[in-house]
């Protein structure tokens, strides 16, 4: 067997973090009232997250790269009539790559649609002032009443296709999450994990907060 960091400290700790800040999203949003702010604030926070995953997803380790996991329809069949290729064991195997946009994608169409809602009571995004009383209202709903229950489905697919692989398959997702490395049959490539690297993670993640820092402060100097 070889043992290799399939994911990088970077991409473990996006992983966690995210996870954090979508469960803290879900509970302050049922609840509501002035549970509302840190809604708002954990939405800020999930934006930044995103976004960073978007930049890191080509220049982070070899396993966090798009790249590695953007699989072609094909090769998604020939997984389905297990016809795996060894990399498919490693990082996202095809159907967990089609899980893992599905998932990106709905957090920021239920964060973008976030920063255009309007509760009517005493909560609206940053970016109400910018559209119009048409579109705010097809966002809130999508927001309330749409998008956060395609989340909860993904979310619990995901936590299903876990269970999936380590009831049935024998195999252990959650580990190389926490820890990083991962055994192999067949020698594969090592994601880079370095200080270097970590620095760069932390100046991109700082340079997406800053950016979302920003917007939100724009936003509400524009609509005074």
């Amino acid at each position: 067997m070889h043992t290799i960091r399939v994911w990088d400290l970077p991409t473990r700790l996006f992983h966690w973090a995210l996870t954090l800040c979508v469960l803290g999203l879900l509970i302050t949003g049922n609840i509501g009232g002035n549970w509302m702010t840190w809604h708002l604030r954990l939405g800020y926070a999930v934006l930044a997250l995103l976004l960073f995953r978007l930049v890191w997803g080509f220049i982070g380790g070899h396993w966090s790269r798009f790249s590695s996991f953007l699989y072609a329809p094909g090769t998604t069949w020939r997984y389905l009539r297990s016809r795996a290729q060894p990399e498919h064991a490693v990082g996202h195997n095809p159907l967990g790559a089609l899980s893992v946009f599905a998932l990106l994608a709905s957090l920021f169409a239920q964060v973008g649609s976030g920063l255009i809602s309007d509760d009517e009571i005493a909560f609206f995004g940053p970016l109400v002032a910018f559209v119009s009383g048409e579109t705010v209202g097809m966002a809130t709903n999508y927001h309330k009443n749409i998008g956060k229950f395609i989340v909860l489905g993904l979310v619990l697919l995901h936590i299903g296709a876990i269970a999936f692989h380590k009831l049935v398959k024998k195999e252990a997702l959650v580990r190389p999450m926490v820890f990083g490395d991962k055994q192999t049959p067949v020698p594969m490539p090592s994601a880079r994990d370095n200080g270097v690297t970590r620095l760069i993670a932390l100046l991109v993640l700082a340079g997406c907060a800053l950016g979302v820092y920003i917007l939100v402060g724009l936003a509400h100097t524009g609509s005074y």
